[in-house]
């Protein structure tokens, strides 16, 4: 019996995972392996969104996690790794709506019902695409703990916080300024927002002083004398002019000593003929243009909060299309970019316009159409957020809550001491719509996680609707690590909540890691994991980001069928550093596919000079060296497990894939198989040759296991057939890591 002459990875890769899974390797309710006293070993998988095929990134997260947890159930540990999809809200929505358009249709000629059910099949066919490409990938999940954020008992959990946050006061709902996309129609949290620095122009506007309803005469606003001058208009600096005729004050420091005089006075606001107080407000930068800000309540935080300070009305010059309304006179209907240029235009004519400056400034867009966000006022539901992010900052402060890289909890503290509170409220079809009912006669608000209330309690009204709004969608992940586990086996939850580690990109660290410690500390008074892994983003052998517009992507799936998963793993881990980004290319992926080629010669070089032998030893207790070679290679076999288990332990994946690399090809393959040829030819040290050979290349299979999964499992299945050895388990993944 021999080996093949090459690894046949496109028929055998299917084949041994269906072997896994059918043995039930996968369920710790089955893990046949488990050494009794030992701690559970559980990650909650991040859930891919169920819109597309998987790409470069899922394969990282995909390979790491698939390494801890192969490595801790050859551990002993009863280990789980708990698959699941996310429905991705407006991300999926983003993606259907794009389908959608290119089929020359419009999600806004659908109904509800009807987008959501299209959506709902859409998802679900791409979450079974999705898990065959997970197991094409080699992910030992446990397939029975499937779990999707829009299953029925997900969605109750979801509930039941939210009627929780409102029972404890932490939920609200208000007319605030929210970050609006023109394009998708919906409000966006400050993390979808992205801000780029822009030039545009700061203009520099006079406002008349105003002493009746008349707008003052041009003499009269521009006189000579310079005391009189002072007197007759403010000037106030704005990159947005077209916003003016929804101004409904002026605001000055209190002490700016140049204005002390006109607090209390009016202006006339121009174009619009209609007057303004000038107020105070110690928010006022009076370093910031001219020191005079114009409040515009309807299309600014800042300008908001001081409306709301001074009980001012709120007006609305820009609709939710990014078009002017019907307040804007003959801008009526025009885009904001076009009516900036035409009021502009009409300022400078009418001699309203006293300067304008080139200004650099951080200006928000959609993170999906990059579209500038509008602020807009609407009814929304917020989270206080502040007495959340306490309790997850003490939790990482008291190392309940890890982070493996010390830099990303730099960046954790900086965010929760910052935070704002949180718009949960999307105005999309596809999600988990918001148990709220309003009062059509008084507006109050009810929730109610059960039915629908049959009359208002406030004014006794029959007239109730349900809010049409739906969750955002990370408010319904934020709960995963709780939800999965609460709704799924019996004593799941207790057994394997909190998690082992939290394995994702950094770059969500605030939209899903931070969320979910403030959730789940919240619901459970437990931290929802103890470790927190962050990995890099994936670039280009130039350390180039990958995008599809730079034609520098990598398929993860195409070229592991061209070169193999295994290789394709190793590529990924190889010289890989925890949180910095990961480089991969091409080359570096044959560089692994030959290591895999590597792997297989010297396995058949093994087995064909023991296939004959029926008296074999694996007992690491009866191998015993005779040659100065025999000596070493046992020595330098310790040393690599012993230095590759402390990496794997301290999440060093690619210095612990580096140190078996270097022993296998260069201290096994290349120093002792060499010096085993002469050896094997001495009858007298044969068998221990042999017996060496065998012990080395099992113990290096299992190190290589948890990266290289599906090559190894198949050499280690050859090897089976020649040893008979009742030493060896069923399966490679499930034997013992030696430690």
């Amino acid at each position: 019996m021999n080996l093949p002459k090459q690894f046949d990875f496109l028929k055998k890769e299917k084949e041994i995972y269906s072997n896994w899974e059918e043995n039930g390797y996968f369920n710790p309710d089955t893990q046949p392996n488990i050494k009794k006293g030992k701690k559970p070993f559980s990650i909650i998988m991040p859930p891919p969104n169920a819109n597309g095929s998987l790409h470069i990134g899922h394969a990282v997260f995909i390979t790491l996690e698939d390494l801890m947890t192969r490595y801790h159930r050859m551990k002993g540990e009863p280990t789980l790794w708990l698959p699941g999809a996310d429905h991705a809200g407006f991300e999926t929505q983003v993606v259907f709506e794009k389908k959608l358009e290119k089929e020359g249709k419009s999600r806004f000629k659908l109904t509800r019902k009807e987008l959501y059910k299209k959506m709902w099949d859409f998802t679900q066919n791409n979450k079974l695409v999705m898990q065959d490409q997970l197991k094409s990938f080699g992910a030992s999940c446990d397939w029975t703990r499937d779990k999707f954020t829009l299953d029925k008992d997900i969605i109750k959990i979801v509930y039941q916080t939210f009627e929780q946050l409102h029972k404890d006061g932490l939920l609200y709902r208000d007319d605030r300024p929210i970050n609006w996309c023109t394009k998708h129609q919906t409000s966006l949290s400050e993390l979808e927002v992205k801000y780029t620095e822009q030039e545009d122009h700061l203009y520099y506007i006079k406002y008349p002083l105003a002493t009746s309803n008349k707008l003052p005469t041009l003499s009269a606003r521009l006189t000579k004398r310079a005391d009189k001058q002072a007197k007759s208009y403010i000037t106030i600096a704005t990159t947005r002019p077209e916003t003016i005729f929804a101004d409904v004050a002026i605001a000055v420091n209190p002490k700016d000593k140049k204005y002390k005089q006109h607090i209390g006075q009016f202006v006339t606001i121009p174009l619009a003929n209609r007057k303004i107080p000038i107020i105070a407000d110690e928010n006022v930068d009076p370093a910031f243009g001219t020191g005079a800000l114009k409040i515009t309540p309807a299309h600014d935080l800042l300008d908001f909060e001081i409306g709301k300070k001074h009980k001012l009305k709120i007006l609305t010059a820009i609709d939710k299309y990014g078009k002017l309304t019907n307040l804007t006179g003959e801008f009526y209907k025009m885009k904001v970019l076009e009516a900036r240029e035409a009021v502009i235009k009409k300022l400078n004519d009418q001699k309203y316009l006293e300067d304008t400056k080139k200004h650099t400034h951080q200006v928000g867009h959609c993170y999906k159409c990059n579209r500038i966000i509008e602020p807009r006022i609407l009814p929304q539901w917020f989270i206080k957020t502040k007495p959340l992010a306490k309790k997850a900052i003490n939790a990482v402060k008291t190392g309940k809550v890890k982070f493996v890289s010390k830099k990303f909890e730099k960046i954790f503290f900086h965010w929760l001491t910052n935070i704002r509170d949180w718009n949960i409220s999307r105005q999309i079809v596809w999600g988990i719509q918001i148990p709220a009912y309003y009062c059509q006669k008084c507006s109050h608000a009810i929730i109610d996680i059960n039915k629908k209330p049959t009359k208002c309690p406030k004014c006794n009204s029959l007239e109730i609707i349900q809010d049409q709004d739906v969750f955002d969608t990370w408010f319904s992940s934020g709960q995963w690590p709780f939800a999965t586990l609460m709704t799924g086996k019996k004593d799941d939850f207790k057994k394997y909540y909190p998690t082992s580690v939290m394995e994702t990109g950094w770059d969500i660290l605030f939209f899903w890691v931070a969320r979910m410690i403030m959730l789940g500390i919240y619901k459970t008074s437990k931290v929802p994991f103890e470790t927190v892994y962050l990995h890099g983003l994936v670039r280009d052998k130039d350390r180039q980001k990958m995008s599809k517009s730079k034609g520098n992507t990598i398929d993860p799936l195409g070229v592991a069928k061209e070169y193999g998963t295994d290789a394709v793993r190793m590529a990924l881990i190889f010289g890989s550093g925890i949180g910095n980004d990961i480089v991969i290319s091409e080359e570096k992926i044959k560089a692994m596919r030959n290591f895999s080629t590597k792997i297989w010669n010297a396995s058949k070089f093994v087995i064909m000079n023991i296939e004959n032998n029926k008296q074999l030893t694996i007992n690491s207790k009866q191998i015993k060296p005779i040659t100065n070679p025999d000596k070493q290679i046992l020595t330098e076999l310790k040393t690599t497990i012993k230095e590759s288990t402390k990496h794997i332990d301290a999440y060093r994946f690619g210095p612990a894939a580096e140190e078996i690399y270097e022993f296998f090809w260069h201290k096994f393959c290349d120093k002792y198989l060499e010096e085993s040829k002469k050896q094997l030819q001495d009858p007298k040290l044969k068998q221990n040759t042999q017996e060496i050979l065998v012990y080395v290349l099992l113990e290096s299979l299992k190190l290589l296991h948890p990266f290289m999964p599906f090559i190894t499992e198949e050499i280690y299945q050859n090897l089976q057939k020649i040893i008979n050895n009742k030493q060896l388990t069923k399966s490679l993944m499930i034997s013992n890591w030696s430690i």
